[in-house]
């Protein structure tokens, strides 16, 4: 069965895209820890990030370098906070979350919920600074 992040690629569920290429796609998290987490994920469904051949591992984190640097210019944070934690999707994903302390990256904290408004206007903002 497809992930839900398969899913997505394949256009069956709506995502604020924030970047896409032929190997990648950036989108935000629908359950954030803060506004403007962005997923990262390979488009080819494959669980374990570290399953990953060693050219597309490599181009994974580039893409997500890319997507970081835009993230940090268009949400005011300190740093922006990388996991890879992979027990929630059984796809390959890189959480990009804008941090103003160690505690924005706590996954146990409750998540935020933000109207698709606020989202569109988010995922706006960081793809113009790609």
């Amino acid at each position: 069965m497809a992930s839900i992040f398969t899913k997505i690629v394949k256009g069956e569920i709506p995502a604020f895209k924030i970047a896409e290429d032929e190997h990648f796609l950036a989108f935000l998290d629908v359950f954030p820890l803060a506004k403007g987490h962005v997923l990262v994920i390979p488009k080819q469904e494959i669980d374990s990030i570290f399953d990953l051949s060693d050219e597309n591992y490599t181009m994974l984190w580039l893409f997500a370098k890319t997507t970081a640097k835009a993230l940090k210019m268009a949400i005011p944070c300190k740093r922006v906070g990388i996991a890879v934690i992979g027990l929630e999707v059984p796809h390959a994903h890189i959480h990009l979350i804008p941090l103003q302390s160690v505690e924005d990256i706590n996954f146990s904290r409750p998540k935020l919920k933000v109207e698709d408004g606020e989202m569109l206007l988010i995922a706006e903002k960081i793809k113009q600074k790609l």
